[in-house]
């Protein structure tokens, strides 16, 4: 199995370290320094991003999430995808490669009409808009599709939605115009045929922004909020595919988008493993350097070690999308899920470990590190759903030998 990048891939991801090195990471104190001005709590957009994004349009480093806009493979784009991770809150972002747009327009481009298309897609390829997906709801395990209880009536020419959505990241941000929508058509139908998704333009009457929730006490500037739908009518030509289709449209959007979670998990734990090096270089501690005590080598080379394993890993996966689509990497698709989130959480936590208070303080990046990865594990399906689907596999494995 083959990883080396073609030859336009390294000339990507170069350009994309240089970006990173001369714009994106000396741009992460401007960035905190004009939010801590407004306050936390105001989820206003940092001009700093408008700037970096017209560079990184500049430097031909825009929509390269996807293999028909980036002309990168999931492979190829994987490799992008760990360098964000590096600055998470910013890079994705200002190359248009953040979620949940990337997976919404990934739907946009599978499922939707040349209408939604253009009302919707376009713009959010230009970076001029945001948007929204709506899944997550505070009294179910929504973990299970099944359990989802917003209602998507048709009436006539429309559909009415009721129901509560939290968790929908990007709502506080006004730029965020639209939401796909997920609820229920068909309650009495087969179980993976009831749901379906739509459109609901942020704007619709009946449609209230109820709060933004925050992540172990950080308010992320773009939100993840809570939503009330109360008898909100759109068009009915703002499904998505057909009735019964959102099952199957969730499933298609998150192959690709768990390859990019997960290496961006992996930047993050490279950049703490960084740290974390650096720390044992330059600290002493009982009369000599920390990089000289033996357990902070064993960090360190645990650090590698889990680092690489997982790596390997989500590549294996992306290369296998490429190669059999993510039917074809369901088990693995599931597994580096559960993998890739937990190493990061592993490192970073060593790292915050031998930085001691600093590490837990706002001085590093270590802990709103560890927020998003132990968060990781949750979002896109919990550690245990992903587990018991890649015990479902393994146990209808057949074998050479019983063992």
């Amino acid at each position: 199995m083959d990883f080396t990048l073609s030859a336009e891939a390294e000339d990507v991801t170069g350009r994309m370290w240089d970006f990173m090195r001369e714009r994106v990471l000396p741009a992460e104190p401007v960035y905190e320094q004009w939010r801590a001005a407004r306050g936390h709590d105001d989820h206003a957009h940092p001009p700093v991003l408008e700037e970096l994004k017209a560079e990184a349009r500049r430097r031909g480093l825009w929509n390269l999430f996807h293999h028909e806009l980036g002309g990168l493979t999931n492979l190829e784009y994987a490799s992008v995808a760990e360098i964000t991770g590096w600055s998470p809150v910013i890079a994705p972002e200002v190359i248009n490669c953040g979620a949940p747009d990337t997976g919404n327009m990934e739907t946009l481009m599978l499922f939707g009409t040349p209408e939604q298309k253009a009302r919707w897609l376009d713009p959010l390829l230009e970076g001029e808009i945001r948007s929204g997906f709506a899944m997550t709801e505070p009294d179910v395990a929504s973990s299970d599709a099944r359990n989802i209880q917003t209602s998507i009536v048709r009436d006539g020419d429309e559909y009415v939605v009721n129901g509560r959505k939290w968790w929908t990241t990007g709502a506080a941000d006004e730029r965020c115009q639209v939401f796909i929508v997920m609820g229920k058509t068909d309650p009495d139908g087969p179980a993976h045929r009831q749901q379906s998704m739509v459109l609901v333009p942020r704007d619709t009457p009946g449609l209230e922004i109820v709060r933004h929730l925050p992540v172990f006490g950080y308010q992320d500037q773009h939100g993840h909020s809570e939503l009330r739908f109360t008898d909100v009518r759109v068009p009915a030509t703002n499904l998505l595919a057909g009735e019964g289709d959102g099952f199957m449209i969730a499933q298609a959007r998150l192959g690709p988008g768990r390859i990019h979670h997960c290496m961006r998990a992996i930047g993050m734990a490279e950049r703490a493993l960084a740290l974390m090096v650096e720390r044992a270089r330059s600290r002493v501690a009982f009369g000599r350097p920390l990089a000289e005590q033996g357990t902070v080598r064993e960090s360190i080379a645990r650090s590698r070690i889990e680092i690489d394993q997982a790596r390997l890993y989500v590549l294996q996966t992306a290369d296998l999308i490429d190669r059999h689509g993510a039917k074809g990497a369901r088990t693995e698709i599931a597994a580096i899920k559960v993998a890739a989130p937990q190493v990061a959480c592993d490192v970073i936590d060593r790292a915050i470990q031998l930085h001691g208070g600093a590490g837990v303080s706002g001085d590093t990046v270590l802990a709103r590190f560890y927020a998003s990865a132990r968060t990781l594990r949750i979002v896109d399906g919990p550690d245990a759903v992903h587990i018991r689907s890649v015990a479902r596999e393994e146990l209808a494995r057949e074998r050479p030998w019983p063992g």
